[in-house]
Protein backbone atom coordinates (compact mmCIF):
# COMPACT_ATOMS: atom_id res chain seq x y z
CA UNK A 1 0.00 0.00 0.00
CA UNK A 2 1.17 3.43 -0.52
CA UNK A 3 1.19 4.47 2.89
CA UNK A 4 3.29 3.39 5.92
CA UNK A 5 1.86 1.53 8.91
CA UNK A 6 3.37 0.67 12.06
CA UNK A 7 4.29 -3.59 12.37
CA UNK A 8 1.98 -5.04 13.82
CA UNK A 9 3.01 -8.07 16.73
CA UNK A 10 1.81 -11.81 15.46
CA UNK A 11 -0.95 -11.66 18.14
CA UNK A 12 -2.59 -8.58 16.92
CA UNK A 13 -1.75 -9.52 13.19
CA UNK A 14 -3.38 -13.50 13.14
CA UNK A 15 -7.19 -12.51 14.91
CA UNK A 16 -7.17 -9.59 12.23
CA UNK A 17 -6.57 -11.84 9.20
CA UNK A 18 -9.40 -14.07 10.49
CA UNK A 19 -11.90 -10.76 10.72
CA UNK A 20 -10.59 -9.87 7.05
CA UNK A 21 -11.34 -13.63 6.23
CA UNK A 22 -14.80 -13.90 7.84
CA UNK A 23 -16.03 -10.83 6.29
CA UNK A 24 -14.41 -11.70 2.77
CA UNK A 25 -12.17 -8.59 2.79
CA UNK A 26 -9.36 -8.43 0.00
CA UNK A 27 -6.60 -5.78 -0.31
CA UNK A 28 -6.55 -4.49 -4.04
CA UNK A 29 -3.26 -3.04 -5.31
CA UNK A 30 -2.35 -0.02 -5.64
CA UNK A 31 -3.21 1.74 -9.45
CA UNK A 32 -0.31 2.16 -11.82
CA UNK A 33 0.68 5.39 -11.60
CA UNK A 34 2.03 8.28 -14.30
CA UNK A 35 4.70 10.04 -14.42
CA UNK A 36 3.32 13.61 -13.10
CA UNK A 37 1.45 11.01 -10.50
CA UNK A 38 4.65 9.91 -8.73
CA UNK A 39 6.55 13.22 -9.23
CA UNK A 40 3.97 14.81 -7.16
CA UNK A 41 3.26 11.97 -5.15
CA UNK A 42 6.32 11.66 -3.53
CA UNK A 43 6.23 15.21 -1.81
CA UNK A 44 2.72 14.73 -0.53
CA UNK A 45 3.16 13.81 3.25
CA UNK A 46 3.11 10.33 4.01
CA UNK A 47 0.67 8.97 7.36
CA UNK A 48 -0.39 5.85 8.94
CA UNK A 49 -4.22 4.95 7.70
CA UNK A 50 -5.99 3.24 9.99
CA UNK A 51 -6.42 -0.37 8.70
CA UNK A 52 -10.66 0.37 8.72
CA UNK A 53 -9.93 3.08 6.57
CA UNK A 54 -7.76 1.29 3.58
CA UNK A 55 -8.81 0.10 0.44
CA UNK A 56 -10.71 -3.00 0.12
CA UNK A 57 -12.59 -5.49 -2.21
CA UNK A 58 -15.69 -6.48 0.03
CA UNK A 59 -19.29 -8.16 -0.28
CA UNK A 60 -21.36 -5.04 -1.61
CA UNK A 61 -23.50 -4.05 0.69
CA UNK A 62 -25.27 -1.21 -1.03
CA UNK A 63 -27.71 -3.46 -3.20
CA UNK A 64 -26.60 -0.62 -6.09
CA UNK A 65 -25.54 -1.96 -10.08
CA UNK A 66 -22.41 -2.44 -10.76
CA UNK A 67 -20.75 0.82 -11.50
CA UNK A 68 -22.35 2.94 -9.18
CA UNK A 69 -20.69 4.88 -5.87
CA UNK A 70 -21.97 5.31 -2.94
CA UNK A 71 -20.80 7.07 -0.29
CA UNK A 72 -21.74 5.97 3.76
CA UNK A 73 -21.45 9.53 5.39
CA UNK A 74 -21.90 8.19 8.90
CA UNK A 75 -19.28 5.56 8.74
CA UNK A 76 -16.85 7.50 6.17
CA UNK A 77 -16.90 4.72 3.46
CA UNK A 78 -16.83 4.84 -0.42
CA UNK A 79 -17.99 2.33 -2.18
CA UNK A 80 -17.58 1.53 -5.41
CA UNK A 81 -20.06 -1.40 -6.69
CA UNK A 82 -18.62 -3.97 -8.76
CA UNK A 83 -20.41 -7.14 -10.55
CA UNK A 84 -20.75 -10.05 -8.84
CA UNK A 85 -22.05 -8.20 -5.79
CA UNK A 86 -18.72 -6.77 -5.34
CA UNK A 87 -17.66 -3.67 -4.07
CA UNK A 88 -14.18 -1.51 -4.02
CA UNK A 89 -14.28 0.28 -0.37
CA UNK A 90 -12.62 2.93 0.31
CA UNK A 91 -11.99 5.20 3.69
CA UNK A 92 -13.02 9.00 3.32
CA UNK A 93 -13.40 12.54 5.05
CA UNK A 94 -16.73 13.93 4.54
CA UNK A 95 -18.47 17.27 5.19
CA UNK A 96 -18.73 18.33 8.92
CA UNK A 97 -22.81 18.50 10.08
CA UNK A 98 -23.15 22.24 8.98
CA UNK A 99 -21.63 21.61 5.56
CA UNK A 100 -22.36 17.82 5.12
CA UNK A 101 -24.27 17.52 1.61
CA UNK A 102 -26.71 14.39 1.06
CA UNK A 103 -28.34 13.44 -2.16
CA UNK A 104 -27.85 11.41 -5.66
CA UNK A 105 -26.07 12.96 -8.70
CA UNK A 106 -24.11 12.02 -11.39
CA UNK A 107 -20.20 12.05 -12.60
CA UNK A 108 -20.24 15.03 -14.80
CA UNK A 109 -16.79 15.14 -15.49
CA UNK A 110 -13.61 14.08 -14.12
CA UNK A 111 -9.97 15.85 -13.97
CA UNK A 112 -6.50 14.90 -13.13
CA UNK A 113 -4.49 16.95 -10.84
CA UNK A 114 -7.20 19.70 -11.33
CA UNK A 115 -6.88 23.38 -10.65
CA UNK A 116 -8.53 24.46 -7.37
CA UNK A 117 -10.80 28.00 -7.51
CA UNK A 118 -12.65 28.59 -3.92
CA UNK A 119 -16.54 28.93 -4.65
CA UNK A 120 -18.42 31.81 -3.90
CA UNK A 121 -19.66 30.56 -0.60
CA UNK A 122 -16.36 28.96 0.82
CA UNK A 123 -15.39 32.36 0.32
CA UNK A 124 -18.13 34.17 2.32
CA UNK A 125 -17.33 31.57 5.23
CA UNK A 126 -13.17 32.48 4.76
CA UNK A 127 -12.74 35.39 3.67
CA UNK A 128 -8.90 34.55 3.60
CA UNK A 129 -9.55 32.57 0.52
CA UNK A 130 -10.20 35.66 -1.56
CA UNK A 131 -7.23 36.27 -2.94
CA UNK A 132 -6.89 33.06 -3.83
CA UNK A 133 -10.60 33.36 -5.88
CA UNK A 134 -9.09 36.71 -7.78
CA UNK A 135 -6.13 35.16 -8.90
CA UNK A 136 -8.43 32.00 -10.40
CA UNK A 137 -7.58 28.87 -8.39
CA UNK A 138 -4.43 27.00 -7.84
CA UNK A 139 -2.96 25.06 -10.28
CA UNK A 140 -2.89 20.97 -9.99
CA UNK A 141 -0.40 19.86 -7.99
CA UNK A 142 0.87 18.40 -4.80
CA UNK A 143 0.07 22.10 -2.50
CA UNK A 144 -3.79 21.96 -4.09
CA UNK A 145 -6.58 21.05 -1.75
CA UNK A 146 -8.39 18.83 -4.65
CA UNK A 147 -5.44 16.21 -4.42
CA UNK A 148 -4.66 13.83 -7.47
CA UNK A 149 -8.25 13.52 -9.10
CA UNK A 150 -11.46 15.27 -8.78
CA UNK A 151 -14.76 13.58 -10.10
CA UNK A 152 -17.55 16.65 -10.36
CA UNK A 153 -21.41 15.97 -9.19
CA UNK A 154 -23.83 17.07 -11.05
CA UNK A 155 -27.92 17.31 -10.74
CA UNK A 156 -30.11 18.09 -13.64
CA UNK A 157 -27.02 18.84 -15.96
CA UNK A 158 -26.02 21.47 -13.43
CA UNK A 159 -23.06 21.80 -11.09
CA UNK A 160 -23.31 21.05 -7.22
CA UNK A 161 -20.22 22.32 -6.91
CA UNK A 162 -19.47 19.56 -4.64
CA UNK A 163 -16.85 16.90 -5.62
CA UNK A 164 -14.98 13.49 -4.94
CA UNK A 165 -11.75 14.60 -4.89
CA UNK A 166 -7.99 13.68 -3.73
CA UNK A 167 -6.12 15.45 -0.29
CA UNK A 168 -2.69 16.90 0.53
CA UNK A 169 -4.41 16.40 3.96
CA UNK A 170 -4.51 12.55 4.47
CA UNK A 171 -4.24 12.40 7.85
CA UNK A 172 -8.32 13.68 7.48
CA UNK A 173 -9.17 9.98 6.10
CA UNK A 174 -11.95 8.93 8.58
CA UNK A 175 -12.91 11.91 9.94
CA UNK A 176 -15.86 15.17 9.22
CA UNK A 177 -13.88 17.42 8.77
CA UNK A 178 -14.29 18.84 5.02
CA UNK A 179 -16.25 21.64 3.66
CA UNK A 180 -19.03 19.33 2.47
CA UNK A 181 -16.59 17.26 -0.53
CA UNK A 182 -15.62 14.20 -0.46
CA UNK A 183 -12.18 13.70 0.32
CA UNK A 184 -9.98 10.92 -0.68
CA UNK A 185 -6.36 9.64 -0.49
CA UNK A 186 -4.85 10.38 -3.36
CA UNK A 187 -3.92 6.55 -4.09
CA UNK A 188 -7.45 5.87 -3.96
CA UNK A 189 -8.98 8.36 -5.24
CA UNK A 190 -6.47 7.68 -8.63
CA UNK A 191 -7.94 3.64 -7.73
CA UNK A 192 -11.20 5.18 -8.44
CA UNK A 193 -10.74 7.38 -11.06
CA UNK A 194 -9.66 4.74 -13.15
CA UNK A 195 -12.50 2.39 -12.32
CA UNK A 196 -15.56 4.85 -12.90
CA UNK A 197 -16.89 6.28 -16.02
CA UNK A 198 -18.64 9.83 -16.77
CA UNK A 199 -22.46 9.58 -16.34
CA UNK A 200 -21.82 7.51 -13.00
CA UNK A 201 -24.45 7.17 -10.70
CA UNK A 202 -23.23 8.46 -6.90
CA UNK A 203 -25.47 8.27 -3.82
CA UNK A 204 -24.14 10.63 -0.82
CA UNK A 205 -26.08 9.55 2.19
Amino acid sequence: MFYLARPLSSAILLPLAFVLSGCNYASVPDPALTAKDAEFLAVVPSVEVDMNYRRYRVDDPTGEEPGTIVVDTRDKFLYFVEPGRKAVRYGVAVGSEAYGWTGTAIVGRMAEWPRWVPPAEMVERWPHLRPTAAAGGIEGGPDNPLGARALYLYQDDKDTLYRIHGTNEPESIGRSVSSGCIRMSDIDVIDLYGRVKVGAKVIVR
